[in-house]
């Protein structure tokens, strides 16, 4: 157990340039700092998910690792802190990787799985209505395909994926149910620093009446590519260097109609 956190987390410098893992702009919002093989995570000990995660990926040195692991309780961190198999029992919840398994799995074959079994932490994990549809495949390889963008170069990225937790998310089993998600890239680019920003948006897909929670099969989760100064308000996060490094810059920085850029394809993905 002790070798899950033996490492020291998310590396600023990872990429060349210092990025900082996001944090709350509320000097007063209580976080706990958890570090696992090569990620770290910010939990929200009153809401009892993620605030904010963050991630090192090496694409040359990824190892395609079977499935090992199984899901548990953070030991450092109060049982009553972190949203466990209680959320997700009986229902068309999904406990939804912030940090994909495979992302930090790279190195020896030994590093690669410790670090991809500990991304099966609780800590680690977000309800996500069951039903992806057609945007499941599109929000998991998001990060693929923004990688093999970055593979001329070093083929790193920096990753941050969290929950954007709301104060009217709606109430289920004494746990806010996240609207929305998002993630964020970042990678070294000819010019420098480069990043850009997702949301994903489950709304429609939620319905939740007298404590009871149900799932809409027949919608979809809709997911956008954002300008990261959107991203960063919705969230509440300082996301640092990462807002100048934003490729979504005006006047591609949104949809003529004036709204997010609406994804279908990864191939949509403006990436400057």
């Amino acid at each position: 157990m002790t070798d899950a956190f033996a490492d020291d987390g998310y590396q600023s410098g990872f990429l060349g340039p210092e990025v900082p893992l996001p944090r709350p702009v509320d000097p007063l919002a209580t976080v706990v700092d958890l570090t696992y093989p090569r990620f770290s995570v910010l939990l929200d000990p009153e809401r009892r998910l993620a605030r904010m995660t963050g991630v090192n990926i090496d694409g040359e040195a990824l190892q395609d690792i079977p499935r090992t692991g199984t899901w548990r309780l953070d030991p450092r961190v109060a049982d009553e802190d972190q949203a466990g198999p209680d959320l997700y029992a009986r229902n068309d919840l999904d406990r939804g990787h912030l940090v994909r398994r495979r992302d930090p799995g790279w190195g020896d074959e030994a590093q690669a799985r410790r670090a991809t079994e500990a991304t099966f932490f609780y800590t680690n994990a977000a309800p996500q209505a069951a039903v992806f549809n057609q945007s499941k495949d599109l929000w998991l390889g998001l990060e693929d395909h923004i990688l093999a963008h970055a593979e001329s170069r070093d083929a790193r990225l920096s990753v941050f994926t969290a929950p954007i937790l709301a104060a009217d998310d709606p109430p289920y089993r004494g746990i806010r149910i996240p609207r929305r998600f998002l993630k964020i890239a970042a990678w070294s680019s000819d010019a420098g620093l480069a990043a850009t920003g997702f949301v994903l948006d489950q709304t429609d897909l939620l319905d939740i009446r007298q404590g009871i929670l149900g799932v809409d099969g027949v919608g979809a989760f809709r997911t956008f590519q954002a300008p990261l100064a959107d991203i960063a308000e919705a969230a509440a996060v300082d996301l640092g260097p990462l807002i100048d490094a934003d490729v979504l810059t005006p006047p591609g920085a949104r949809a003529p109609d004036g709204d997010w850029r609406s994804l279908t394809a990864a191939e949509e993905i403006i990436l400057g």
